[in-house]
């Protein structure tokens, strides 16, 4: 485990005293779950997220107090420990994107967990970049001995389990999650059961949203394009809706099924499940219930006609503007080509397709993400500003000073009503291609 660990953290870690901490003593304490906590002390929400995180710390390590340094680490000359209970085998790490070492230190300080040190910008870069974290506050829980992840929306962990009684919050069947009555918009309740055998796309969405209520007018014609063809598929619709009232409207619009508004624990359960931290979101899944693709959203807008249903990655991507959105999610590297002939970009994808799937064969074989998506581009795409993050029962649009948080990254920012192209650094190849990496620039 300890391997795992310090090659993810290094080798020290900060207490909020300032203590160093040696990662391998995790190991000794027989820490099973580490939470990562992307942060910043000049985010509001991130002060609000940190006073009840250290609450619920305290509560399931048993910390008589919850202040600093707290359960931070075995004390000087601390000998062998007794086995300890579950729940305290959890530790988190603060993982900032402060570029102020004393402000740093200021929030660090009443922080009764870890922290990566003020200096590990590059290990804090790659922590951002290898878990795509694209809003703060951001809390992941990570297996400490297998490294793979847990849950991606530790906010609602907090929310929904704040004594820590479903602990370790391992990820659930899709089944097993969606378990329960479905409605339609005409009354009829279904049980999940009737999912069997089908393609399913769980769709969180809600009325307050316009790039929602776009999508979902073109939803609703892949839906039927797809059903006219003969295939077996079911939209979930997961509300993020203010009211019932709302819900009941925009549920009006669809011609599938959705989770009862008033199951808010099931509905919260389908967001832990998959990580949404925005809406919309389309996830399609096989039949089996496992993930084909998170980016329904991107698909659907690709593919009117629905040819490629039910959409299962490709290596390589034809940069659009219906798919530019996805640079927004992590480390991307697009070849541009010169020539708007589809001859040139034809075979600018194949020069490359050979690396994407190698680094997506490797990274498939640990059960983890490509930590970088390909894209081949005849020209520069504009992506519209249409994204709302969901954290918790908040709903509100990226905003500039979150996104400009995000560690040594400059981005270009626009209204929200005005389209925006984050810039990136451009290494020229020979030829007419130049290669771009564009280091988790934003869009916002």
């Amino acid at each position: 485990m300890s391997g795992f660990l310090e090659e993810l953290l290094g080798e020290k870690l900060v207490t909020g005293g300032g203590e160093e901490v040696d990662v391998h003593s995790l190991s000794a304490r027989g820490i099973s779950l580490l939470g990562l906590y992307f942060g910043c002390s000049l985010s509001a929400p991130c002060a609000q997220l940190s006073a009840s995180l250290a609450a619920f710390y305290g509560r399931l390590r048993g910390d008589a107090a919850a202040g600093p340094g707290a359960g931070a680490g075995p004390g000087p000359g601390a000998g062998a420990a007794a086995e300890p209970e579950p729940r305290r085998r959890l530790e988190i790490v603060f993982v900032s994107s402060d570029q102020d070492q004393r402000q740093w230190q200021d929030f660090v300080r009443d922080m009764p967990w870890l922290a990566l040190p003020y200096k590990e910008k590059h290990r804090k870069l790659k922590l951002w970049n290898k878990y795509r974290i694209s809003n703060i506050p951001s809390l992941i829980f990570l297996d400490a001995t297998t490294g793979k992840v847990v849950c991606r929306n530790g906010l609602l962990v907090i929310r929904d389990d704040p004594e820590g009684l479903e602990f370790p919050w391992g990820p659930k069947p899709f089944r097993e999650v969606i378990a329960g009555p479905l409605l339609r918009n005409n009354g009829q309740s279904l049980e999940s059961s009737s999912l069997e055998g089908s393609h399913v796309g769980v769709y969180f969405s809600a009325h307050w949203c316009p790039p929602c209520r776009s999508l979902t007018r073109v939803l609703v014609e892949s839906y039927r394009k797809i059903k006219e063809a003969g295939q077996k598929f079911e939209i979930i619709f997961v509300s993020a809706d203010r009211s019932e009232d709302s819900f009941k409207q925009y549920f009006s619009e669809m011609p599938w099924l959705a989770v009862p508004y008033t199951d808010e624990a099931r509905r919260s359960r389908l967001n832990r499940l998959y990580g949404i931290q925005g809406i919309p979101t389309l996830i399609v899944l096989d039949p089996q219930g496992e993930v084909i693709t998170r980016q329904g959203r991107v698909e659907v807008l690709n593919d009117e006609d629905c040819r490629e249903f039910p959409w299962h990655p490709k290596p390589v991507l034809e940069l659009s503007d219906s798919n530019a959105v996805q640079l927004n999610e992590g480390p991307c590297l697009v070849l541009f080509v010169d020539s708007e002939d589809d001859g040139e970009s034809e075979a600018a994808k194949q020069l490359i397709q050979p690396i994407a799937e190698k680094i997506i064969a490797k990274y498939k074989a640990k059960e983890e993400e490509a930590p970088l998506l390909f894209f081949v581009a005849g020209e520069l795409v504009r992506a519209p500003c249409s994204f709302h993050t969901v954290s918790g029962s908040q709903e509100r649009r990226r905003q500039p000073d979150t996104l400009s948080q995000h560690p040594f990254i400059t981005s270009s920012v626009a209204s929200s009503a005005k389209p925006c192209w984050s810039p990136c650094r451009q290494l020229k190849s020979p030829g007419s291609a130049a290669v771009e990496w564009r280091e988790q620039s934003r869009m916002t």
